[in-house]
């Protein structure tokens, strides 16, 4: 016993010692569990300035920016600075040949130019409280996955009928560490927002493919847009009379700069990670799913790079899905490097190792917890093909617009089928949609993604996944994929806008068969239907299992590991993370330092060159050393790094000092360090933000929007 207590204690003070540098926190929460050890690394303000339901605090600065990235307030008229990688989308939509904001920038200089963007909204958070009592009521272990969600689902629904909020206010309640506990968030959205300003590409985007996910790097990655509301401050709908919103907290700004060991905090709206997982799970995504989904988006990358370079009007329309398929693409490749260095899956074995040790050493958890272990393991290795599967299934189909365009086709069938005005509303939907898909399709460009994507479909999973008619129809085109591409899109009448409305329009006069007879159409829904049948139904069966047995794992690992401060994986809910400015050692005789500037812009740049050309204006700047306040000692701070653990979703995150004061904007992660969404580790793992005197400079001495810069606080001294 004496050797199993010291067992005990020696792994319970490894465990809270080991991970004591990472985390998402709750805000609500930092008073209990964070508000000694943020002190203690140099915050100089209080938990409650941070969150509070009470008065105007930090987190009344922070948005949801259309549920993907993070924005945060910046002045008392409800501007908005997020990074330029969210703002592309908007910034795409309003480019033309003949006003090509993606590629010179753009900049309102007045109210009354900036843009409208349909379908945009920044949410805030109002308040954070648990309801895990409520919401798992009645709840039993003997459940079926099925309806214990059922149950759950009941008892929100509930719950929120009885919640007091404003007409304007919504609730959402998410499940935390695997659905042991539930938090409800009360929310406001604003959903008119407009754009106010960008820099171009070539400063936005410095570097691109080659520097994305990579230290050092030289980009100013932001973008500006407005928050307007009805006359009331309200959340509106777009109106021409809605005015700028004033928001109950604005962020600081400071020109002081960082140095290293500064306490930085980062705010925002991390998407998803997966900390707590089994080893088996670590190896499956270190071995199987992340390099067959890398395979596939490289040659969907190679396919659209060769049109890209080619065609402006290309480049245009396909700048911003390259840009996606790059990002995960370099990131799972970072990700696969940083598990097998860091020895993600040996680190995993121990831990699961000494949770066994304990286990076994305390009766009442041996019988709770007894084989959770290897009942996960085994579950890993049975749903590895279906997994795979599922990755091929997902990443090639949605690679290859065509069948986004037959799903959205079918879907007009299956509300005709229902009643008449089902079919009415589908055909304005799906109308309104293909519109926007159009608007960024090039037929050609998709014709070379089927070719090659559809052989790595037939060739690199089990037949029996493979859709019966795709193999016939290569078959008669002699097993040449070219040949079947350009069958396919010369029959097909969803390459053209036009031809596609006139297809779903006539299902109400000649019937459902002038989509189903469409050979696109009818390919994909047989790919579909291959899928459904023969790989959707096991893999569903033992992801139920693995939930089950995860979900108990993370209890579990509370449960033993009771020294050790749990903190939730991301959900895309409001988090905090903390940590300190600091340099790296990326490998062996490489160690990177924690600042650049303007001077390694100029060292990269490359005259003409797609990812390293800069606008002559900035040359010029940087020649006379025109750097204004945002300079320091005759040179430009770009970006910087520290220790925080952050994900996606944390794009356009502000980066706080120690008193509040926003000094950078998060923008991506080290290439050594992508794996911290399942394995985070302290030595490698570090985000990177622009330093906030480079957008600074930018607005002001690069594009002149003397109006933004009059609506900052502007503050030199750390207050």
């Amino acid at each position: 016993m004496k050797k199993h207590f010291l067992l005990l204690v020696i792994t319970l003070s490894f465990i809270a010692r080991g991970f004591a540098d990472e985390g998402m926190w709750l805000p609500q929460l930092l008073a209990a569990l964070n508000e000694k050890e943020m002190k203690r690394m140099g915050m100089k303000i209080n938990a409650s300035d941070i969150y509070s339901i009470s008065k105007g605090s930090l987190k009344d600065a922070i948005v949801s920016f259309g549920g993907f990235c993070t924005a945060e307030v910046i002045s008392d008229k409800g501007l908005l600075l997020t990074n330029h990688h969210c703002g592309f989308d908007a910034i795409q939509n309003h480019s033309s040949l003949q006003n090509n904001y993606i590629r010179d920038g753009f900049w309102a200089y007045n109210n009354g130019q900036e843009l409208q963007n349909p379908g945009l909204f920044a949410t805030f958070i109002i308040s954070i409280d648990e309801v895990t009592a409520t919401v798992l009521n009645g709840i039993t272990t003997s459940m079926s996955e099925r309806e214990r969600q059922s149950a759950i689902d009941k008892n929100i629904d509930g719950y929120k009928k009885n919640i007091k909020k404003e007409s304007y206010q919504d609730i959402v309640i998410r499940p935390f560490f695997e659905g042991n506990k539930y938090f409800m968030f009360i929310t406001e959205t604003y959903k008119d927002v407009r754009l106010v300003g960008a820099p171009p590409s070539s400063i936005g985007n410095f570097g691109k493919d080659t520097d994305n996910w990579m230290w050092p790097r030289h980009t100013g990655d932001f973008s500006m847009f407005r928050i307007y509301a009805g006359k009331d401050n309200k959340p509106a709908d777009y109106s021409a009379d809605n005015v700028p919103y004033k928001p109950k907290r604005s962020l600081n700004i400071s020109l002081d700069g960082m140095k290293e060991g500064d306490f930085t905090m980062v705010f925002g709206f991390p998407g998803r990670t997966t900390e707590y997982l089994h080893s088996a799970a670590v190896e499956q995504i270190m071995n199987v799913s992340d390099p067959a989904k890398i395979a596939i988006r490289e040659k969907a990358l190679d396919v659209l790079n060769s049109f890209m370079r080619k065609d402006e009007q290309i480049k245009i329309q396909y700048a911003a899905k390259y840009a996606g398929i790059e990002n995960a693409y370099k990131k799972w490749k970072g990700e696969v490097l940083g598990l097998r260095s860091s020895n993600a899956v040996g680190k995993k074995q121990e831990l699961e190792g000494s949770f066994e040790k304990i286990v076994l050493s305390q009766p009442a958890m041996n019988i709770a917890y007894a084989d959770l272990l290897k009942k996960l393991k085994q579950a890993y290795a049975d749903i590895e093909p279906y997994a795979l599967a599922r990755d091929y299934y997902n990443e090639i189909i949605s690679k290859i617009e065509l069948f986004g365009i037959a799903a959205n086709a079918n879907s007009v069938v299956t509300a005709f089928t229902k009643d008449e005005a089902a079919y009415k509303k589908a055909v304005i939907d799906i109308s309104e949609k293909l519109n926007g898909t159009f608007a960024e399709y090039n037929p050609s460009v998709d014709q070379k993604l089927f070719e090659v994507l559809m052989e790595m479909y037939v060739n690199n999973q089990k037949g029996e996944n493979v859709s019966p008619l795709l193999k016939k129809l290569l078959a008669e085109n002699s097993n040449s994929y070219a040949a079947l591409a350009k069958s396919i899109y010369g029959q097909t009448a969803l390459t053209d806008l036009n031809k596609t409305k006139n297809l779903i329009n006539g299902v109400a006069t000649s019937g459902i068969q002038t989509v189903t007879n469409d050979a696109a159409a009818a390919l994909y829904s047989d790919i579909f239907k291959t899928y459904v049948t023969t790989v959707s139904p096991k893999l569903n069966e033992i992801q139920n299992t693995i939930n089950q047995l995860q979900r108990t794992y993370m209890q579990a690992q509370m449960d033993v590991f009771t020294k050790k401060v749990f903190y939730p994986d991301a959900n895309s809910t409001l988090r905090l993370t903390y940590g300190n400015v600091k340099g790296y050692t990326a490998r062996d005789a490489v160690q990177y330092n924690f600042y650049t500037y303007l001077d390694g812009v100029m060292e990269k740049y490359k005259p003409g060159d797609y990812e390293f050309d800069v606008p002559q204006k900035l040359i010029d700047l940087y020649s006379k050393k025109d750097f204004g306040q945002y300079g320091v000692n005759g040179k430009q701070p770009v970006c910087f790094i520290g220790a925080n653990h952050t994900t996606g979703g944390n794009s356009g995150s502000p980066a706080l000092d120690a008193y509040g004061n926003l000094v950078g904007l998060n923008f991506d992660r080290v290439w050594e360090g992508t794996m911290s969404d399942i394995n985070y580790d302290k030595n490698i793992c570090r985000n990177i933000m622009v330093d906030i005197r480079y957008v600074l400079f930018i607005v002001d001495k690069f594009a002149g929007a003397k109006n933004i810069i009059a609506e900052l606080k502007l503050v030199k001294k750390k207050k």
